[in-house]
């Protein structure tokens, strides 16, 4: 599989390789590549459109998730092809060890707290998501919405629950770690989230490896461990008949970050987006897009008011980044040896 996916990557890079080559140098100029930036997820869609109406920069969408882009990333380090990427803050530090960031602090720097952001500049937090249940209530027919991690156990929610797969996807693995330290697991001890994801095995999940926001919004997977801004949209954007949902014994926020790829083609371009995704304008919209903006100001009253009461948010915690990256390695591989 990991061959398969590499080889895949060689080869979607070469074809991006050349066309870059047929490129005149003024086309290439205009435009910088972010590797996982989906228009489907955060409404990365609206953000690229800005970024093309204000900057003159055009940035393909890319549907890679965090662990696709840091393969894409590292099988491509002698020749890159992305400029700038997106990760889930799980990815952050591993990237960075990977060698395929390189430093730059962008306008704004100085304001994101220490927690969220990489010392030396090689990432930095642009927004953050609450993990829950992205609920779509009409595909539940009579079925009542859960409120918990526990009833996703029970018999009634066979074949309704869906979560990313945690051995590529950040937000499957965020979904682990949240019903794990729930569950009274520990960064280090594993073992509670181990046994929930076998015991919901029996239960036949839906495990789709990339970004499943339409086949929520559709009702093909009717329960999807997701965040909140999807969620969100998908209520007050598409007016889907869906609902979000903290569980009762806690989740976590988590932050998503932006870097500059080492020795990138077009490295001015991505500097110009990694200053946009903190300006004002910027913030404002991630805010609009139900995101909590990482300078929390940005986020207009507005937009808050969509968003559950304050009592539920109390449930989800901040993540320790910290101890996240360390435990990712464990995640993966319990998951493929133990349940997958």
């Amino acid at each position: 599989m990991v061959r398969r996916i590499l080889l895949s990557v060689a080869l979607a890079a070469g074809a991006v390789t050349a066309a870059f080559s047929m490129a005149s140098p003024a086309a290439a100029q205009q435009r910088a590549i972010c590797y996982n930036c989906p228009p489907e997820w955060a409404d990365w869609g609206s953000q690229l459109k800005a970024i093309k109406s204000k900057l003159g920069i055009e940035v393909p969408p890319d549907n890679k998730n965090s662990g696709q882009a840091i393969a894409a990333l590292i099988a491509e380090k002698a020749n890159p092809v992305a400029d700038v990427t997106y990760l889930g803050g799980i990815a952050a530090d591993p990237a960075k060890d990977a060698g395929v960031l390189t430093p730059y602090k962008p306008a704004g720097w100085d304001k994101i707290p220490a927690d969220l952001k990489d010392p030396e500049g090689n990432w930095f937090t642009i927004h953050s998501g609450t993990l829950g249940l992205f609920v779509n209530t009409q595909a539940l027919g009579k079925v009542p919405v859960p409120e918990s991690w526990a009833d996703l156990l029970k018999p009634e929610y066979k074949g309704l629950v869906g979560y990313l797969d945690p051995t590529s996807a950040a937000v499957g693995q965020l979904g682990v770690m949240a019903i794990n330290l729930a569950l009274g697991g520990s960064y280090e001890n594993l073992d509670p989230a181990i046994k929930y994801f076998k015991d919901l095995a029996k239960n036949q999940p839906i495990v789709p490896k990339q970004t499943s926001y339409a086949r929520v919004v559709s009702g093909e997977i009717p329960i999807l461990l997701d965040y909140d801004f999807n969620a969100y949209r998908a209520q007050y954007v598409d007016k889907a008949p869906v609902r979000f949902v903290i569980p009762k014994e806690g989740s976590l926020v988590f932050p998503y970050v932006m870097g500059l790829v080492k020795n990138s083609p077009n490295a001015d371009n991505g500097k110009k987006v990694l200053d946009f995704v903190l300006s004002d304008d910027s913030q404002v919209m991630w805010g609009n897009a139900f995101l909590r903006p990482v300078f929390a100001d940005k986020l207009s009253s507005e937009a808050k008011a969509k968003f559950l009461p304050d009592a539920d948010y109390a449930r989800a915690k901040a993540v320790d980044l910290k101890k996240l990256a360390p435990a990712q390695k464990a995640i993966i591989e319990r998951y493929k040896n133990e349940v997958n």
